[in-house]
């Protein structure tokens, strides 16, 4: 495929009328919306193990929504304690407010109830949101102000920001594409310019914490990516950049075996490609800087220092940009066979 091409693509199928004429206002902005979410959060918590809906309020935008929520992800439920949720919605219900289309969404917490973990959950979110500027083949995600009232715990409440995260239906159809069964890929079957992009980005916010191999106990293919099939070939779009050197959350560690000191530190872990798409890829990145810095900038939550300290990490490797060659070669160096 031409260079720039998937990108053409990618952003013409945006405009298409087919795709644009389901009433999806939920990812179309990106204000904070204020919401309250009201029921047995305690009994959730108490059943870390359980996958049982219960009853639920939701409020937000002027609305009132009955809905049903349950306890998801597998490691939070083992090192959090604000757990992570799944909401579901009633169909036919949500016609004609913020919620319109949707049907199961998945709401991203803070790991604790701390102003930490809430700065590190707002600076998941803006990985999200700069991979956004990248490439349409991306997670879109929405940032809530959320009053959480516990109804098991005599009306005690929590106010955090969270997120939720576009469901890979709407990813799919996007991309006029569908999600993806498959166990195992071969690289051959990947978008190859879409791929040095995702193995750029990576790099730049120092996230490890994905692979192209199924995980243990799962029969899909990816680790912390989904699988997006557009007619003979797959983009990989990944998701879940908590345990990123961009966040640096207190429970990341590098992972064994690569002898890193900290998450923090970059190590490149893209499979062996085409150098003139890498070139590519970090010239889209590098272009970008403005937009990504003035994302940073615009966060909530975050001080002035803490938003100096998340650009003065990805400056790093903006100034390591501006000698390419070397970049790229350190690249060919560190890639996966």
């Amino acid at each position: 495929m031409a260079a720039a091409r998937i990108t053409a693509i990618l952003a013409a199928l945006l405009a298409m009328p087919s795709l644009a004429a389901a009433p999806l206002p939920l990812f179309e902005d990106s204000s904070v919306i204020d919401a309250n979410l009201e029921g047995p959060l305690g009994d959730l918590a108490d059943r870390p193990d359980s996958r049982d809906q219960l009853p639920f309020t939701l409020r937000a935008d002027g609305d009132e929504h009955a809905i049903k929520v349950r306890l998801r992800g597998k490691s939070r439920l083992r090192i959090c304690d604000f757990l992570p949720l799944r909401l579901n919605f009633r169909k036919g219900e949500v016609d004609g407010t913020l919620f319109a289309a949707q049907d199961k969404l998945k709401l991203v917490v803070p790991c604790r109830s701390s102003p930490r973990a809430e700065e590190d959950l707002v600076e998941e979110y803006a990985i999200y949101r700069m991979f956004n500027l990248l490439t349409p083949a991306s997670y879109r995600v929405r940032l809530l102000h959320t009053t959480f009232t516990d109804t098991s715990r005599d009306g005690e409440q929590t106010r955090l920001h969270t997120f939720l995260l576009e469901p890979e239906d709407q990813l799919a159809a996007r991309l006029d594409g569908k999600t993806s069964q498959k166990a195992e890929v071969a690289l051959t079957w990947l978008e190859p310019e879409h791929m040095a992009l995702v193995y750029v980005f990576q790099y730049l916010i120092g996230n490890l914490d994905w692979s192209l191999v199924t995980p243990d106990g799962e029969t899909v293919c990816c680790h912390n990516g989904t699988l997006v099939e557009t007619g003979e070939e797959l983009l990989y779009v990944p998701y879940d950049f908590d345990l990123s050197g961009f966040v640096d959350a207190p429970y990341a560690f590098p992972p064994p075996g690569l002898r890193l000191r900290s998450v923090t530190q970059r190590r490149y872990r893209g499979f062996c490609t085409d150098r003139q798409f890498l070139a590519q890829a970090l010239e889209t990145i590098v272009a970008k800087r403005p937009e990504i810095i003035a994302l940073i900038r615009s966060l909530p939550v975050l001080s002035d220092k803490d938003k100096q300290r998340r650009i003065n990490y990805l400056d790093q490797f903006f100034r390591a940009a501006e000698n390419e060659d070397r970049l790229l070669d350190r690249f060919g160096k560190r890639c996966l066979d």
